[in-house]
């Protein structure tokens, strides 16, 4: 394994964050330490090649990082990166739903009725630590009880699946994921495969034009970043049914006056809800 690791400029971390988020690489990470105060780009690759063509398409996305160094390449033994994952890596939940990196199987405590998602960083199926990730995450846990279980959910931009994977480990009995991109539905369903999951979702190739013709939930989540989000309302809205609810993530808090004024003029009838967490936040509309 390769270890590639960038000191960030504070800065420059909402334009890298928003870029990541958007590329949905779950390689790729910010750390920050709010305490010194200090942040830094890693990333973790199975060979040398891959970290220098991931780290040159990165360079190459834009003006990311202004004048910063070139990144450090080091080579990690396989306890080495284990060990770096668990450094920043620690289970939580939300309800009856947990999330828990793989090495504390044998040892994490699950309680009576609750239910896990199992994530390896290995796979590249991210951590979900992500603040965007968890007001999805979160919405969704509380959606599971009023909703009937026997509704269908709809993730749509899936990247590595967890979404669509924790809907299904709800107890959701019809959950759809899409993504545009090829790369990232393969990499759901080897993280499907690897919760026990690969028959509980389908995962296909679709953008949100071709992924939403023709499909409609009881619940529809898309954790896409705020831009994406204004330009397709209508979609995201007509995809939901009667009684359903439209969970939207990927929005920093500066944005969700212009997200919820946008989407309250599309669906005036709907009931708005929007929580925050650090520099995100998220919208929830409850159709009638």
């Amino acid at each position: 394994m390769i270890e590639v690791t960038l000191p960030l400029s504070l800065d420059r971390l909402d334009l890298i964050d928003e870029h990541l988020l958007e590329a949905g690489d779950a390689r790729w990470m910010v750390l920050q330490d709010v305490i010194l105060p200090s942040a830094k780009l890693v990333g973790v690759f199975a060979s040398a090649e891959e970290a220098e063509a991931a780290w040159r398409q990165l360079r190459e996305s834009g003006d990311l990082f202004g004048d910063a160094n070139e990144p450090v390449f080091r080579v990690l033994a396989d306890e080495d990166w284990r060990d770096a994952y668990k450094a920043h890596f620690k289970p939580w939940n939300f309800g009856r739903l947990h999330w828990v990196p793989v090495w504390e199987r044998a040892s994490y405590p699950i309680p009576m009725g609750d239910v896990v998602i199992w994530l390896d960083p290995g796979m590249a199926f991210g951590t979900g630590n992500h603040e965007t990730t968890r007001l999805c995450c979160e919405r969704l846990v509380a959606l599971a009880d009023p909703m009937n279980l026997a509704g269908s959910v709809l993730d749509a931009g899936c990247g590595s699946g967890i979404l669509a994977l924790s809907a299904a480990r709800l107890g959701f009995k019809r959950v759809d994921g899409f993504d545009n991109d090829p790369l990232a539905v393969e990499i759901s369903r080897e993280n499907a495969a690897a919760n026990g999951l690969a028959e509980e979702v389908n995962f296909f190739v679709g953008d949100l034009v071709s992924g939403l013709a023709g499909r409609t939930a009881r619940i529809v989540l898309a954790n896409i970043q705020a831009d994406v989000l204004l330009r397709f309302a209508p979609n995201l809205l007509g995809a939901v049914e009667s009684g359903g609810a439209l969970v939207l993530s990927g929005i920093l808090a500066r944005e969700i006056d212009q997200v919820r004024a946008a989407y309250k003029a599309a669906a005036p009838t709907w009931r708005t809800e929007s929580k925050s967490l650090g520099e995100w936040a998220d919208l929830l509309l409850l159709r009638p």
